[in-house]
């Protein structure tokens, strides 16, 4: 499947836990990032609309520790479509070696207005699934 949208990072010391790698609760902050920079490259102020994205369900699949010091990339796939809902699958990989998977799993996420009553998908988030 081919990626909607990557992001590179650098690993920064900090994110490291006490056994030498990665905390595995900094993997949800990757893939959020990247799923920040993929709203801003399809519209840059897709915050200030009347609904917005949420997260109603994550799941990930740990396969290798990320040690420091490295580079990732977080690629962003459009797995499933629903009519408030899309599921964007993740994976979590070495910027050197894509065949160095560390973590992958799926995100969904659910529509809502200002009022918390879920709504359509977006226009520009419903034609990636087409």
């Amino acid at each position: 499947m081919t990626p909607i949208f990557s992001h590179g990072m650098d690993i920064r010391w900090r994110e490291m836990d006490a056994l030498g790698h990665v905390n595995n609760a900094q993997y949800l902050s990757y893939v959020e990032e990247t799923r920040v920079q993929w709203f801003n490259s399809l519209q840059n102020s897709w915050q200030e609309g009347d609904a917005a994205p949420i997260v109603a369900a994550i799941h990930v699949d740990f396969r290798k520790p990320i040690v420091w010091p490295e580079q990732i990339t977080v690629s962003l796939f459009a797995e499933k479509r629903g009519s408030k809902s899309a599921t964007i699958g993740h994976r979590i990989h070495s910027a050197g070696d894509a065949s160095v998977i560390y973590a992958e799993g799926y995100t969904v996420l659910v529509w809502i207005d200002r009022a918390g009553q879920t709504v359509a998908l977006p226009d520009y988030i419903a034609a990636l699934f087409i």
